[in-house]
């Protein structure tokens, strides 16, 4: 279930995740082998494609959103030479299987890589390839991936979509030899690791703010916090309590049994009528179920109803007659088709002249601006020439701001999770039929 678990969060990071993978490691330049992340992307990408905040406040990084790819990852307008060998990029993701986290990421990577080689001069002039290494629903397969990306001399760095089985295994044969650049980390490992640099960061770590915002912007003393008692979930929940907690406020927090329809009683368990925030966290299955029990009980301000946005999904609305939650939603990335932020444009011309049908998809944001980034990290280490150790020492030392997400980074800041690079997170209440307006900018965990 931890897959399921964790789609919350980089729904939240912008993000959703589930979980998933065989390997199906091959050299690619093109869309090769993304043909199994195709349906489900397209579809959820068809839901939400219209939603965009209101023209009130400011989305993004302002001022400071990167809107010129060119200057950002250091290239050259035009393309890349073909004459010269590629740059290699190593990339996996979870798909294929029965359940996938992020199956649209690859549409974000080739996205980047087409990019960059038709338009920014590749990197140091030099085209850019990915090795592709797909991991479906083995453990195993993490092991593969890492072998064939780590024995494979051309391989620079390695960019992780979203993967959760096989992560350990992976992880453990990588072994430090080369620097694992990852968007969004689904699991705990990912940041834990020293070879590795999470950008946008991870559900534990940009939880937290919803701490901050209900102290600072909703002037709130008390909060209800309830959820399932799923593997994963049940992490993400104790990462809100501890930022609620932080920021002073009294939390109740009710979990309940997984497949538990009625909740009006874990609600009311949790003191939802009278709390000054509810934060309703849950996988996407839970979502219309926590819609239901808040409606049947009379709450509906959308401003004190927090949480990540999962439950921004097709299914969802399908279950609540055709549209979202009316909450406010979090979010750890830009948020798509948002006018107030000046970085979402250049996206969005570029995903209808490539005719990315996923543009949406927060994974497809976020894989895009990783593999933009990454690109940035190794001419920054020297091009064709960087070393594995090079690049790993720029992309840690990088502060942003970072293309279609936080304003600055730090990482290193957390001791125990090393690699993740952000715990901001933006804030966003739904108006209902794809009506989005800003309720605050990018946020802190409580201090």
């Amino acid at each position: 279930m931890l897959h399921k678990a964790w789609r919350a969060v980089l729904a939240m990071l912008c993000i959703g995740v589930a979980a998933l993978a065989l390997a199906a490691c091959g050299d690619s330049d093109d869309d090769s082998g993304t043909a199994a992340s195709t349906a489900p992307a397209e579809t959820q990408a068809a839901d939400t494609q219209a939603a965009a905040p209101s023209e009130e406040g400011e989305g993004g990084l302002g001022e400071e959103a990167v809107t010129d790819y060119v200057a950002y990852v250091g290239g050259t307008a035009g393309p890349a030479d073909k004459n010269l060998e590629p740059i290699v990029i190593g990339w996996v993701n979870q798909e294929g299987g029965q359940e996938e986290i992020g199956a649209a990421a690859t549409q974000g990577a080739d996205l980047a890589v087409k990019v960059l080689n038709d338009k920014l001069g590749g990197i140091d002039g030099h085209p850019v390839k990915l090795k592709k290494c797909f991991i479906r629903d083995a453990e195993e397969e993490g092991t593969t991936c890492a072998q064939e990306l780590v024995n494979d001399p051309k391989v620079k760095a390695i960019v992780m979509g979203g993967v959760a089985i096989g992560i350990e295994s992976f992880y453990s044969t990588v072994a430090g030899k080369k620097p694992v650049i990852t968007g969004v980390a689904t699991t705990p490992v990912d940041g834990a690791q020293e070879n590795a640099v999470v950008l946008f960061g991870d559900a534990t770590h940009v939880l937290g703010p919803f701490g901050t915002y209900a102290r600072d912007v909703l002037g709130a003393k008390t909060a209800a916090l309830v959820y399932p008692n799923i593997s994963g979930v049940t992490q993400g929940a104790e990462a809100l309590y501890k930022g609620l907690t932080d920021a002073g406020l009294e939390v109740k927090r009710v979990g309940y049994s997984q497949g538990q329809t009625d909740l009006i009683g874990p609600l009311t368990a949790a003191g939802a009528q009278t709390a000054d925030i509810i934060v309703p966290y849950s996988d996407a299955s839970g979502c219309v179920n926590q819609a239901k029990a808040l409606q049947q009980l009379g709450i509906k301000d959308a401003k004190k109803i927090v949480s990540a946005p999962l439950c921004l999904n097709p299914m969802v609305s399908e279950g609540l007659g055709g549209d979202y939650p009316i909450w406010t939603y979090a979010i750890a990335s830009s948020l798509f088709g948002d006018p107030t932020d000046p970085g979402m444009k250049p996206y969005m011309e570029l995903t209808e002249e490539y005719g990315v049908e996923a543009a949406p998809d927060p994974w497809v944001i976020v894989s895009f601006a990783t593999v933009l980034t990454t690109a940035k990290f190794i001419a920054e280490s020297g091009g064709a020439d960087a070393t594995p150790e090079q690049i790993l020492e720029t992309a840690k030392a990088f502060t942003g701001p970072v293309a279609l997400g936080a304003p600055s980074l730090e990482c290193g800041k957390y001791p125990d999770a090393p690699a993740i690079c952000n715990d901001q997170a933006q804030f966003f209440t739904y108006n209902g039929k794809n009506d989005f307006q800003k309720a605050a900018g990018w946020t802190q965990p409580p201090k």
